[in-house]
């Protein structure tokens, strides 16, 4: 039987695929061998074989059929690190991103189709709303007084606790360390650490996970910052002087709801580690917050820096990826869970649409939503 080989894939389409998944032609060649014949005209590829380029590449299927390349660009900027170079693209984060608003697109129907009650922080504040008032407002709403973290015995129970609450308010929050299920697939924290999609109905905030703890509790309360001034954005890297005054906004409201003023100042003892401890923070979150306050003077806190910028890096310790249906608790979200659950059961929503929003199928699906959800 003769082999229906394709002669409308234009190469240029080939390279585009290959690139916007971080590869140059070497390092692609050498992940799929047949590549090379395509681009130089010698062969061309069976459906088949397209398919599994495609596969590879993370690209669909279709696009390669394409005469131009699409336009494929991040909603929101994308501040600091890696993420906030001039014309930075990563296939991983751009995926993730449109990962969460399918979810959203879905949830902004499904909520004002059955008026269920929505989140009130969007736009709540303004850039003109003092950082004190801000961070009062949002802890009245999650009803956390402002040593809230002292009594927790660690910093990921923090996160727990934080997420658990605003979710309670309509916040919806996902957390991933990788695109989807695909462990293949990681996000770096230079490329994102976490981002914010605004809509007044649904509300997300996304943390990656591959970041330490106290990393991620600093992102989530950014993240609502950007929530409640009603600015999608997203975040990268470890340059913590800002130039945008949203990201300034953001990165003081986060500063004083985790290490409130008042409450540093009543706690100083210059033990910088202990009491990062206690807040649930990083170190050097405590130390640039007591210098900024005037705890801390410049030359103690240029001696902290040049010790900790030194510090080596400790690497994840790997593990088996602990308990799959509990970590997919935190990668689907609970509260957007429930209302998958309850869309299904009200035949509001096929088991196919399901699984597609949540990235888990048959039996998986089943067992998740009725012992963890």
């Amino acid at each position: 039987m003769a082999v229906t080989r394709l002669n409308n894939i234009r190469p240029e389409m080939l390279v585009w695929a290959f690139e916007r998944a971080g590869f140059n032609e070497e390092r692609a060649v050498k992940a799929f061998p047949k590549l090379a014949s395509w681009l130089s005209g010698e062969k061309l590829p069976t459906v088949n074989q397209l398919q599994q380029f495609a596969k590879r590449f993370y690209v669909p299927f279709g696009y390669l059929f394409l005469q131009n390349k699409p336009e494929e660009t991040i909603p929101f900027p994308m501040f600091r690190g890696e993420a906030g170079e001039m014309n930075r693209f990563d296939l991983n984060v751009y995926d993730t991103v449109t990962t969460i608003r399918t979810r959203q697109d879905w949830l902004v129907d499904y909520l004002v189709e059955n008026d269920i009650e929505i989140c009130q922080l969007v736009n709540s504040i303004t850039l003109q709303t003092p950082i004190g008032e801000a961070v009062n407002l949002l802890r009245n709403k999650l009803d956390l007084e402002p040593r809230w973290a002292f009594s927790l015995a660690r910093t990921d129970v923090a996160v727990g606790l934080l997420t658990e609450r605003l979710e309670q308010v309509g916040v919806f929050v996902a957390y991933n360390g990788v695109v989807g299920n695909n462990t293949q697939r990681t996000l770096k924290v230079s490329e994102c650490r976490g981002f914010a999609l605004v809509d007044r109905v649904a509300p997300y905030v996304f943390v990656n996970s591959a970041d330490s703890k106290s990393a991620q509790l600093f992102t989530l309360i950014h993240e609502v910052a950007h929530i409640m001034l009603g600015v999608s954005a997203g975040h990268a890297g470890e340059d913590l002087g800002a130039h945008d005054t949203y990201e300034r906004y953001c990165d003081a409201m986060a500063a004083e709801f985790l290490v409130p003023a008042h409450v540093l100042r009543e706690t100083w003892n210059h033990d910088i580690k202990k009491q990062s401890r206690q807040f649930k923070v990083s170190e050097i979150v405590v130390a640039r917050r007591a210098h900024d306050l005037g705890l801390l003077s410049d030359q103690a806190y240029r001696n902290f820096w040049m010790e900790y910028s030194h510090r080596p890096i400790v690497e994840k310790k790997k593990s088996g990826g602990g308990d799959f249906y509990l970590t997919s608790v935190k990668k689907v979200g609970k509260l957007f869970a429930i209302h998958v659950r309850n869309a299904v059961n009200s035949r509001q929503l096929e088991y196919t649409e399901a699984y597609r929003l949540t990235g888990l199928s048959g039996n998986t699906y089943q067992h998740f939503m009725t012992h963890n959800i």
